[in-house]
Parts: C-alpha cells; structure tokens; sequence
C-alpha cells in the first residue's frame, strides 16, 4: 500500500523507492535456514538411524534463496553438504558409525544437495535482479506521480487545502486518480477525477485532463463552460487514440469553485460520487440528482452541464475525493459508509480530517484496498482566523 500525502510540505511517508534497490525481505524469513537446521538437529538424535532427518537438508539452499543472494546461497549449499556428513559419520550426533559417510544413499544426497544448491543460487541470482527492475520501476512510477498530481498549495487566501492519494498498486503506484486546486481570478477552482482504465494510456489521459484544466481554469467564467471546454479537449484527445479501449476514454469528474466574494460553492459534477459538506452538526452529500455525463461521453449524451450552488460558510469544510473511497470493503463485503462514518467524528481540521480518513480506511479494508483513492477538501477559515494571519 502506496500513500502519497500533498500540500504545500513534503511528506516523509511518501513511498520507499529510492532508486537504490529492493526492500529487505522480513526478518522472520532471512532468519528461516537458521531456523530450518535448528529443526533438523532437534530432530535427528531423536529418530531413528534408519530414518535419517539429515535428509531434508537438501532444500536447505532453497530455503535460502527465498531471502538471500546467490552467495549466501552458495555457502548454504556448502554448510548442508558438511552438516549431512557430520550427522552421517558421528556416533555422537545420530547413533551411526563412520561408515555411513561414504554409505550410497549419503552420496546421493550429496550430490542432490550441490544440483539443488546450484538451482538455488541461479534462482536467488534471478530474485534479486526482478526485485531490482521492480524497484527502478517503482521509484520511476513515484517521480511520475509527482509530475502529474503537483502539490496543492495548503492556503489559498482564506482557504486552507489537504489532500491524499492512496495507491492499491503497490508494483505501480500511477493511477489514474487526479486532483487540482487553482487560484484564478474567479476564485479558488477545484478538480477531482477518476479516469476509467488503468495502465499508461489512463496516466497520459489523466495528465492531459490536468493540462487543459489548469489552462481552462483562468479563462473560463463559468464553470459549466469550463467543464465543457475539458471536454472538447478530451474528446479532441480520444480521437487520437482509435483502437484503444472506449472504456479507458472517459473520466468521471467533479469541477467545484469557491469565490472569494460569496460565501458559496458551485458544483459541476460530471458522473462523479457527489462532494461531501461537513460543518458542525452536519454532513451531507451534494447532491441534487442532476449530474451530467463523464467527460469525453457529453459530446455523445448532448447534455449541458448544470452548476449547482450552495452556502458555504466560515468554518465549513468541502471534501472531494473518487469512488474507491466508498467501495473499499470490509471481510464481509459491505462497502465503506463515508457519510456515517464521517457524522460519528468529532469536528477535525483538514489535515486530521484526511488522516483520520486513510486510518479508517485501511481498517475498515484490512489493509487490502482495491482501487486507487485520491481526496481532496478544503476547509473556509473562520474570520476570525483571516483577520489575525
């Protein structure tokens, strides 16, 4: 599980990839050939000598290569090989004499030991170039999420913003959740969208989604215009893209914005789970029952876009986010309840609210979310607040 924390701070918990190599494997595992001869010596004085445990050392080297390089498991091969001819040819140890050492079945086990041995090195050897490719990869993958999902400034004149992105794609960790904030002349413009597909193509449709609305945003004065201005550029994309999957076309999306003169927040929502309002004593979804078509799909459905608008006051809190949110499941299959959930907290600040929000997630799923989640909220200062910064 991949979690990618934006404001206008770095986060320290962002991802593992350095560039430098694979994560060590647990400890429980490193320490497992130990733990696997310790067996065997219990075992062997205690057995009778026609039954000898000595035997199953043979797969010690690839008990080894399960969390070790080839070396290690060289010398593993090396040390089973020894092991077997002490407890073969040691009265003391199994209750046989010297000539069991050379005995046939003894040699045969030698010699499957040094072929298992061999097999295990080149496995390890394999081991840790895939783990390698696969931490270059990741670390790539990483930078690339930054690129696309550029940091939201955490204050925009009397709004304060947080957002996450939460990654079930732990070998990848892109996808095609997005997010934005953008000062314009207008007020504060806010966008959260869900690209349908997965893979490269909903990476470049993602960013090319951002592109237009961080340019459509300062020109646009409506923000039905500038929903249907995002979508005359997405269509304008998907018809360079012939061939490919109709589904991976289309992005789910909510366009918000907050002006600085009116205490309001309009609302497009295009085929998206609706925003939450939360205020003290109250959280309730946005939602009028008039949501326009995913983008990319308007051109084929001929519906206009529709603004919504409602009151947002100092201290309310606006928070977008994209459905895997609301269908993380729990052992049982029941998907997640945002709204109770979010009802049965005490009033947060937006930071605490989000990291409330992952913790409970990942509770709530057990640690095993199955899309990508991205959310974003921003919270309207108090006047209060305003007048002493």
């Amino acid at each position: 599980m991949y979690r990618l924390r934006r404001s206008d701070r770095t986060d320290s918990r962002v991802g593992s990839g350095d560039g430098q190599g694979p994560s060590p494997e647990p400890a429980w595992l490193r320490w497992l050939p130990v733990h696997y001869v310790v067996v065997v010596l219990l075992l062997e004085p205690v057995t009778p000598v026609q039954w000898p445990v000595s035997f199953v050392l043979i797969a010690l080297p690839l008990v080894a290569a399960f969390a070790h390089g080839p070396g290690v498991v060289a010398l593993a091969t090396v040390f089973a090989i020894a092991l077997q001819g002490i407890l073969a040819g040691t009265p003391c140890c199994a209750g046989r004499d010297v000539g069991y050492l050379l005995d046939r079945h003894y040699v045969a086990a030698y010699i499957c030991t040094a072929l298992v041995g061999t097999l295990g090195t080149f496995v390890a050897a394999h081991r840790i170039h895939r783990e390698r490719t696969l931490a270059d990869v990741r670390f790539v993958a990483e930078i690339a999420q930054c690129v696309l999902l550029k940091p939201v400034p955490h204050r925009i004149g009397d709004l304060v913003l947080e957002s996450f992105y939460l990654s079930a794609a732990a070998e990848a960790r892109v996808g095609g959740d997005l997010f934005e904030a953008v000062p314009t002349a207008h007020g504060v413009r806010l966008l959260i969208g869900d690209v349908r597909g997965k893979g490269l193509l909903a990476v470049e449709t993602a960013a090319a989604l951002l592109g237009a609305f961080r340019e459509a945003a300062h020109d646009e004065p409506g923000l039905p215009a500038l929903a249907a201005r995002v979508e005359t550029s997405m269509a304008r994309r998907a018809e360079q893209l012939a061939g490919s999957e109709v589904a991976e076309r289309f992005v789910t999306a909510v366009f918000a914005e907050i002006p600085a003169d009116e205490r309001v927040v309009r609302v497009v929502n295009c085929g998206h789970p609706p925003p939450l309002l939360i205020r003290p004593g109250e959280v309730r979804e946005l939602d009028t029952g008039r949501s326009g078509p995913p983008l990319n799909l308007g051109v084929l459905v001929g519906d206009p876009y529709r603004v919504d608008v409602y009151a947002f006051r100092p201290g309310d809190q606006l928070l977008l986010y994209t459905d895997g949110i609301t269908e993380t499941r729990a052992p049982d299959g029941s998907f997640y309840p945002l709204v109770e959930r979010v009802r049965s907290w005490e009033p947060l600040r937006p930071g605490e609210f989000l990291d409330r929000l992952h913790g409970d997630l990942l509770d709530y799923g057990q640690d095993d979310l199955h899309d990508d989640t991205a959310a974003l909220i921003a919270c309207l200062l108090p006047d209060r607040v305003n007048e002493r910064t």
